[in-house]
């Protein structure tokens, strides 16, 4: 039997070693990865005060606002009957004695705005006449509202006085001579007609002009809390101070009214008459102390306000070349700190009178006080 070569079958570990080489990024990519940049300690030190020192600026404002806003302001006016109570309704104010109810500023529109309508103001403006009486008109001309050119309609008056030597001015007019005239003779009703045209008995009807005395005389009895708020057309240290002086005289006659009544101005020499000779008379704001105060604050800084007004006299918005809007809660807020009244002009639609209402104004001037007496109703 032949012997079998035996093979050897040899079986090798063979390890194969590969080196990867890592591509490098794109140098776009290297650019974009900022380094750390490590400050000198100096500019390290310089850094911290400065972020320090901002720090505390910040808080220091932070701390002055609040306490100017939490610190009470000192009061404008101790007693200031023309502020509402918390919670309580504005009071209705008949501009003009009510126009739209009644030919303004006749005794007829303010006894129907007091008697039959039950408002708590009585609004309107001043002037002085030939012989030294004040009475109550909004224009210093009469045209507009009595038959002082005859019988001719109010749309050929207002072309005449387009030229002013045609207008019949009150300051060339005694008081006797004003009262000759009918001042409901253009006056409307709801119908369109003109229903005082042709009253004989002007003084009964009330349809003369009425005067500063006859009206505190008409309620000073049956109406003792009654307020008023009046504003001096006159100007000038001759017209506009003798008006002071008689509208003061005239409240002495009257005292429980010299607390009662605010009076107003748009003429700088009258508004420092009446702060530096009749300084116990409460006074609205002027245009340019109201603009003040409304500012400061708005800006919340109404601690630098020193007004010593009693009352802030504005309409809902204002024109500066943007609309400022006057109807907010803020700025009666604030006032009412200070103990000032936020009376709003002239507000005839019932809508506006709404949003005062909710507002919490103290006041709504209008021309339409039986209006407003309604809409104040819906809120009882």
């Amino acid at each position: 039997m032949e012997n079998q070569e035996q093979k050897e079958v040899h079986s090798y570990d063979v390890t194969v070693e590969f080196e990867w080489e890592q591509p490098t990024p794109p140098a776009l990519e290297q650019e974009n990865v900022p380094e750390e940049v490590e400050l000198p300690p100096k500019k390290k030190k310089k850094k911290h005060r400065v972020l320090k020192a901002f720090g505390i600026i910040l808080a220091v404002i932070a701390v002055f606002m609040t306490t100017i806003n939490v610190i009470p302001p000192k009061k404008n006016v101790k007693n200031n009957p023309f502020v509402v109570a918390k919670g309580e309704l504005p009071m209705i104010a008949a501009h003009r004695g009510g126009g739209d109810n009644n030919p303004e500023n006749t005794m007829l529109a303010f006894r129907e705005a007091v008697h039959s309508i039950g408002v708590d103001i009585l609004e309107s403006d001043l002037y002085l006449t030939k012989d030294g009486y004040l009475v109550y008109n909004h224009d210093e001309y009469i045209d507009r509202t009595c038959n002082v050119n005859g019988d001719i309609s109010l749309e050929e008056v207002e072309t005449l006085c387009e030229t002013e030597s045609n207008r019949h001015y009150i300051r060339d007019y005694t008081l006797a001579e004003l009262e000759a005239f009918n001042f409901g003779y253009y006056f409307e009703d709801e119908n369109g007609e003109r229903i005082y045209k042709d009253i004989v008995d002007i003084e009964a009807a009330g349809l003369q002009i009425a005067t500063v005395d006859k009206l505190f005389e008409e309620f000073y009895v049956s109406h003792p809390d009654l307020l008023f708020i009046v504003e001096i057309k006159n100007s000038g240290e001759d017209r506009g101070f003798e008006a002071c002086r008689v509208l003061y005289e005239t409240l002495e006659q009257y005292p429980n009214y010299k607390d009662q009544i605010v009076v107003g101005t748009f003429h700088d020499e009258i508004e420092a008459e009446l702060k530096s000779q009749y300084g116990d008379l409460m006074r609205g704001a002027p245009t340019g102390t109201a603009a003040k105060f409304i500012l400061t604050q708005f800006l919340g800084v109404n601690l630098f306000d020193k007004g010593d007004f009693a009352c802030l006299q504005i309409p809902t918005s204002y024109d500066v070349g943007i609309t400022l809007k006057l109807d907010k809660k803020t700025l009666i807020r604030r006032a009412h700190r200070r103990n000032v009244a936020v009376q709003y002009w002239t507000i005839n639609d019932a809508d506006e009178m709404r949003e005062l209402i909710e507002l919490g104004c103290d006041c709504i001037m209008t021309d339409d006080p039986k209006l407003l007496k309604s809409v104040l109703e819906e809120y009882k």
